[in-house]
C-alpha cells in the first residue's frame, strides 16, 4: 500500500497539467479550423495563436513589399507590334536568289553512255526526265557544230520550288556550263520564265584557288540581300557568307527532299532578314570551312 500511495504522489500532480495542455492544443487547432472555414489564415494570425505576434520574425517580414502585378499587354498593343514588323518587312528589298543548274536543280548524262537500268529505275520511282539536243563546243569534221544528246533528270519538286520561290524572290540562273548546253535545258525547265536573267560560264572568273568561280558582285554590289544555292561550295568562295551549299543531286536519288523541305524554308526565312549573311554564317560557317581547305578569308567575308 505504501508503494501505491507513493506512486499516486508521483503521477497524480502531473495529470491535471497534462490534460490542460491537451485541451489548449485542441482549442488551438479548433481556432485554426474555424479560420480555414472562414478564410485561409495569414501567417501572422497563425503565429499569434502561439504567442509570436511581436517576435523578430514578424518584424522582418513586415518590411517585405510584394512585386506589383504586371498585366499582359492588350491585343491592340500586340497588333500594333505586328503591323510595325510587317511594315519593316515591306521596306526590305526583294531577295535575290542565285541558283546553280547541274546537280542543284537537275542532273544530266550523255544519253549514249547512260545505262538503261538507271533510266528504268528512275522512271519506276517517279523521277521526271527528258531528252535534249544541245550544241557542243566541238565541231564536226565538216566544221559544223556537233550535236550532243543528253538525258536530264529533274530534282524532285523542281517546278513547285521555282514557282513558290519566285513569289518572294528574284531568281537568277548562274551556271558554269556552256550556253549551248545550258540555254535549251533552262528553256525546258523554266516554262514560267521565272529567271530574271541567266549567266553562263563566260561570266565566271578564275582565281588562284579555283576556276569557274561565281562572283556575286556582278549581279549586285549590295550583298546583304543576295544568296547563292550551289552544290559546289567553291563556286562562292569569294562570298562565303552568301552561300547555301546543297547536297549534289543524281538520278539515284528519286526521293530527294532538298528543294522543298530544306532549301525553300531557309530561303523564306532569309527573305525576312535585313541582312542574310549573319544567318548564313551561323548556319554553315563557310568562312571557316574554306580556311580548312587552305583558302584564306576574303575581305568580302566581313559583314557591314
Amino acid at each position: 500500500m505504501a508503494e501505491l500511495a507513493q506512486a499516486a504522489d508521483v503521477y497524480s500532480p502531473r495529470s491535471v497539467p497534462a490534460w490542460r495542455s491537451l485541451i489548449n492544443w485542441l482549442a488551438f487547432f479548433f481556432q485554426i479550423f474555424v479560420q480555414i472555414v472562414r478564410g485561409t489564415p495569414s501567417l501572422s494570425q497563425v503565429l499569434s495563436y502561439i504567442g509570436l505576434r511581436n517576435s523578430s520574425f514578424l518584424s522582418s517580414t513586415s518590411q517585405f513589399k510584394p512585386l506589383p502585378i504586371v498585366e499582359a499587354p492588350s491585343v491592340a498593343v500586340s497588333t500594333a507590334a505586328r503591323v510595325s514588323d510587317a511594315n519593316a518587312q515591306q521596306h526590305l528589298l526583294r531577295l535575290t536568289v542565285v541558283l546553280d543548274l547541274d546537280e542543284t536543280l537537275v542532273c544530266a548524262y550523255e544519253t549514249s553512255s547512260l545505262p538503261n537500268i538507271v533510266r528504268t529505275q528512275a522512271t519506276e520511282a517517279g523521277l521526271k526526265w527528258f531528252e535534249l539536243e544541245c550544241i557542243s563546243s566541238d565541231k564536226e569534221c565538216e566544221g559544223k557544230p556537233k550535236i550532243n544528246y543528253v538525258t536530264v533528270f529533274e530534282r524532285p519538286g523542281l517546278h513547285k520550288f521555282l514557282k513558290e520561290l519566285s513569289e518572294f524572290a528574284d531568281l537568277v540562273l548562274f551556271t558554269a556550263g556552256l550556253e549551248g548546253y545550258a540555254r535549251p535545258l533552262v528553256d525546258k525547265i523554266d516554262v514560267g520564265n521565272r529567271f530574271s536573267f541567266r549567266l553562263y560560264r563566260p561570266s565566271t572568273i578564275s582565281t588562284e584557288y579555283r576556276e569557274h568561280v561565281k562572283d556575286l558582285t556582278c549581279i549586285s554590289k549590295d550583298l546583304s540581300r543576295i544568296v547563292i544555292v550551289d552544290n559546289n561550295p567553291f563556286s562562292f568562295l569569294l562570298q562565303p557568307l552568301n552561300g547555301i551549299p546543297c547536297i549534289p543531286f543524281s538520278a539515284g536519288q528519286p526521293h530527294d527532299i532538298q528543294l522543298l523541305e530544306v532549301i525553300l524554308p531557309l530561303l523564306k526565312h532569309l527573305s525576312k532578314q535585313k541582312d542574310v549573311r549573319p544567318v548564313l554564317y551561323d548556319r554553315f560557317h563557310m568562312a571557316e570551312w574554306f580556311q580548312k581547305k587552305g583558302i584564306p578569308a576574303s575581305a568580302s567575308t566581313s559583314v557591314g
